[in-house]
């Protein structure tokens, strides 16, 4: 079925198009119709099915076909999402699809400053996309205003109640007008969430493509079984491997992601680190430098579960292996998106693990393989911490360690591409697939950003300072890190 028979408009077909899609995918299909006659709708469907496409094609088409109540421009429809990386991502989604359109466009997220913000929607921003907490602070601020408001959408919504967000959601939801449409979408809906539905959406559809706890079909698991203390090593064994290429390790703390960091740069694999003790511009340069190429190894923590959309993530490493069924499905789905080929790899030790991994193979009712590390001798690797680094990395001479391997070739500008083929269907990239479906959409790394980092100092990981080391503050005192 190719878009122009869901009732898009031609100016956002056209878009379409020139983005290289022509067919919609399963999620989209089901949703875009639903979302034009008005409904209130629940959309669930494994991550890296195009599922921001599939609420913001018909939204645009909705506005675009008429003005505003007031004759104004204010805000029109709202986006609310847990993340700031994810915001970034459906605000490109959104003006990809809206190029056509003289649609205005605004993000409002915390880590930046709020001046600019606030001057976007004093401009008459009709698309706000935005995280909870920085939206909260605005509308106590008298900067944000509802009346016109058409359509609000909570997307990840399981997540944000998973980070605590629910009184948030429930205040944004009672300042909105009563009479307009709810759309709420997900990869996961526990049967938690879905008790909430009544208090967000009226008589919603549900539109489900697949199994909810299933993670996605083209993703290759299986588990090492591994004590805690070679872990360390046993990663560093693997990442020998050259065909892994762009590797996003997950762990479970802070502080556990910068000692991981510090170790691989240290042994020159090119790494950057992504959590919340990172400034917003250290953020999107490490997401940046990941997606060209620069950095081969992202290490994070579950901030990046449903925030980080990167073509062509070789493997996905469950470091420390979640205790929740709902963030491994979002972890693995980093990789394999868009019915790429995709590996995801978790370390599991004695004791708790093994409880969370019967757990988990129950949530996706299949069992998960184990392996064993060929040559794998953990004394063979020096895993002591490591505190410092050699100057140059900080005068940005030897920027993330050695880079990616480069016997898979050369993209132009000098990034390298992924020796994993590409089903062509459509990507959570947001960049065309060979057969022309749209993605949930990705920023593109060439767009400038308020977070980017100056010239000649790249963003590495936090890793940089030893973390036991005490520095003195203004005052000429210790303080502790």
């Amino acid at each position: 079925m190719p878009f122009t028979a869901l009732g898009l408009g031609p100016k956002i077909t056209k878009a379409v198009r020139e983005a290289g899609y022509t067919e919609p995918t399963p999620i989209q299909t089901k949703a875009i119709p639903a979302v034009l006659r008005g409904s209130d709708v629940i959309g669930v469907a494994q991550t890296g099915t195009g599922k921001t496409a599939a609420f913001v094609l018909p939204i645009l088409h909705n506005l675009s076909s008429h003005g505003a109540a007031s004759g104004r421009r204010t805000i029109r429809a709202l986006i609310v999402a847990p993340t700031r990386e994810l915001v970034v991502q459906i605000e490109e989604n959104v003006r990809k699809y809206a190029k056509h359109l003289h649609l205005k466009i605004a993000t409002v997220y915390g880590g930046v400053g709020e001046q600019p913000q606030i001057a976007a929607l004093r401009n008459g921003a009709e698309i706000v996309v935005a995280t909870p907490g920085r939206l909260i602070d605005l509308m106590d601020q008298g900067f944000v205003k509802y009346d016109d408001l058409e359509v609000a959408v909570l997307d990840e919504a399981d997540r944000m109640l998973d980070m605590g967000f629910l009184p948030a959601m429930r205040r944004i939801v009672r300042a909105l007008p009563k009479d307009r449409q709810t759309l709420m979408f997900s990869a996961t809906l526990s049967k938690e969430i879905e008790q909430l539905t009544g208090e967000f959406l009226r008589s919603p559809e549900t539109v489900q493509v697949g199994k909810r706890s299933n993670p996605a079909e083209t993703v290759t698991q299986f588990v090492y079984e591994v004590p805690a203390t070679a872990k360390l090593a046993l990663l560093m064994h693997l990442l020998k491997d050259s065909t892994m290429d762009s590797v996003l390790v997950f762990s479970r703390t802070k502080h556990g992601a910068d000692k991981i960091a510090r170790k691989l740069i240290a042994t020159d694999v090119s790494t950057a680190t992504l959590h919340s003790n990172r400034s917003q511009s250290q953020r999107l340069a490490a997401l940046k430098a990941f997606k060209a190429g620069t950095v081969r190894v992202l290490v994070a923590t579950d901030i990046a579960a449903r925030g980080i959309d990167v073509e062509g993530i070789s493997h996905v490493i469950n470091f420390d292996f979640p205790p929740q069924p709902e963030d491994y499905v979002h972890r693995i789905g980093r990789t394999g998106r868009a019915q790429a080929i995709g590996d995801a790899i978790s370390f599991v030790t004695p004791g708790d693990d093994m409880t969370n991994l019967r757990a988990l193979e129950r949530f996706i009712s299949r069992g998960i393989p184990r392996k064993v590390a060929e040559g794998f001798d953990p004394k063979a690797y020096d895993t002591t911490p490591v505190l410092s680094y050699r100057p140059e990395q900080e005068r940005g001479q030897r920027p993330y360690g050695g880079g990616r391997p480069s016997s898979h070739g050369s993209r132009p500008g000098g990034t390298h591409s992924s020796s994993r083929p590409s089903s062509g269907r459509p990507g959570a990239s947001g960049r065309p697939a060979s057969s022309g479906r749209p993605s949930s959409g990705r920023p593109s790394s060439g767009r400038p950003s308020s977070g980017r980092p100056s010239a000649g100092r790249p963003q590495v990981s936090s890793a940089s300072r030893p973390a036991s080391s005490p520095r003195p503050d203004s005052r000429g005192t210790r303080r502790r890190p």
